[in-house]
């Protein structure tokens, strides 16, 4: 797409809305950065470029007669495809694109994706490991922190890019067409954001948008919706299951994984070769392998990788103990299922720090899925009376409500016996209280530490 001297109208200031103004200088585009909160420093959002930008920013309101010479629209993440604001311009044949549907028009070589509610980050982490270490030009990008956007230009016809793509930015792509894709699992999640369960589904199936039997897709055999999809997913469909033999696909089979073809076993590995922790984690790996298989890699190496890595940052990540204590940094739980899976993966007594932003989700399951494992639930946000709420209807009253991350590690710090150990798994997302849940996360390393110093 020839993009030179057009004028694109990037909307939100945000780290995805820099990356893509940052690109579009880059081939030649007139960027205007745009982004309709007031409290929006301009020079601030100048700043952040970390180098000479000639753009324009506009805070607040965009003027009339600059959005009538508006040539295109990039919309970030975070702003909703479906608005008023949005409609205007596709109702004027103006397109409406997302950063990575830009990053993706900018860009070279094939591309792995990887979408569902759990599990991207883990498995586009893994991929991009053993992608990594077999090609000689590859990128991991997208919702995993890395900007598509900012990897693009860098990009050649030999480049392997392995991506995670959340539903916000399934949203708006046009022409995004990976040669593997993966839809992990769909569990209710961002219904704030999308509205319906159908519509959030179908948003997680449009990463197959573009491909077609010349692809794979890989999908969770157990998970209700993907199973479904695999009747209509456009590209060759490969499963992976923790449930059941497949006659085809990868599998669990007691403590190892197995792949199959027409009846046919293999065993690749035992799950205790594994440096990651629970059965969720098993089905990653499966998809990782799954993903990477698909595309070519050897399955040796693919193998030699999944034995070595190590669980990434703020995914039910061992932090430290303290007077016995093992304290564990999930802040990537932003759903009840995340959560859920976290709560799965302890193998010991267990105090849990959840709450925060609410996106509408129910907490039900997540308070059944305590059982004798969970001894006390301390809750900040503004979800905390909500999950209190729940919590005391399903039967669980050890809970307390505090009004920060710091003062609920100091009293998790108080309850906790030796041999316990205390989880950040807050079900809900960051906003409101922190910029992410990476912040989220960090500030929680930084409190515990700070427990063992005093």
């Amino acid at each position: 797409m020839n993009l030179n001297k057009k004028n694109v109208l990037v909307v939100g200031c945000g780290i995805s809305g820099i990356g893509s103004t940052k690109l579009l200088e880059k081939v030649g585009a007139n960027p205007i950065l745009f982004d309709e909160n007031k409290k929006v420093d301009p020079d601030a959002v100048r700043e952040r470029f970390g180098e000479e930008t000639k753009a324009e920013i506009v805070i607040g309101e965009l003027p009339k007669e600059m959005e009538m010479g508006i040539e295109m629209v990039v919309l970030s993440p975070g702003v909703p495809s479906d608005t008023a604001f949005a409609d205007s311009f596709r109702n004027r044949n103006i397109p409406v694109i997302g950063e990575i549907e830009l990053a993706y028009l900018c860009a070279k070589g094939q591309i792995l994706a990887i979408t569902g509610t759990n599990g991207k980050t883990t498995t586009t982490a893994l991929c991009g490991k053993i992608v990594e270490e077999y090609f000689a030009s590859s990128f991991i990008v997208g919702n995993i922190g890395n900007p598509y956007t900012d990897a693009a230009l860098q990009m050649v016809e030999e480049t392997v890019t392995v991506a995670e793509i959340s539903s916000f930015q399934l949203e708006t792509i046009e022409k995004f067409h990976p040669k593997v894709s993966a839809i992990l699992n769909i569990t209710e999640d961002h219904l704030n954001r999308h509205h319906t369960m159908e519509n959030y589904v179908f948003t997680k199936q449009n990463i197959t948008k573009n491909q077609t039997a010349e692809d794979i897709c890989v999908l969770n055999y157990e998970d209700p919706y993907t199973a479904e999809f695999m009747v209509k997913c456009p590209a060759k469909v490969v499963c992976f299951s923790s449930a059941r033999k497949l006659e085809n696909g990868y599998y669990l089979d007691g403590e190892n994984i197995v792949y199959a073809r027409n009846g046919e076993e293999t065993v690749l590995m035992n799950i205790h070769e594994m440096k990651l922790l629970g059965i969720h984690n098993v089905e990653n790996v499966m998809a990782a392998i799954a993903i990477t298989e698909g595309f070519g890699i050897p399955r040796e190496h693919i193998l030699k990788v999944v034995k070595q890595f190590s669980a990434v940052e703020h995914r039910i990540e061992y932090v430290t103990t303290v007077n016995d204590v093992d304290y564990y940094n999930d802040s990537k739980g932003t759903n009840p299922d995340a959560a859920i899976k976290a709560v799965q993966a302890m193998n010991r007594p267990t105090i849990v720090i959840g709450g925060g932003y609410d996106k509408d989700s129910r907490y039900d399951e997540w308070i059944e899925s305590f059982g004798d494992k969970i001894r006390w639930l301390i809750l900040l946000g503004q979800t905390r009376e909500k999950i209190e709420q729940c919590a005391k209807k399903h039967g669980f009253t050890n809970v307390v409500l505090v009004d920060s991350l710091e003062e609920a590690v100091a009293e998790a710090y108080k309850k906790a016996n030796r041999g316990e150990a205390v989880l950040l798994s807050p079900a809900c997302a960051s906003w409101g209280m922190f910029p992410n849940y990476e912040v989220r996360g960090k500030m929680f390393k930084e409190f515990v530490h700070k427990l063992k110093e005093s």
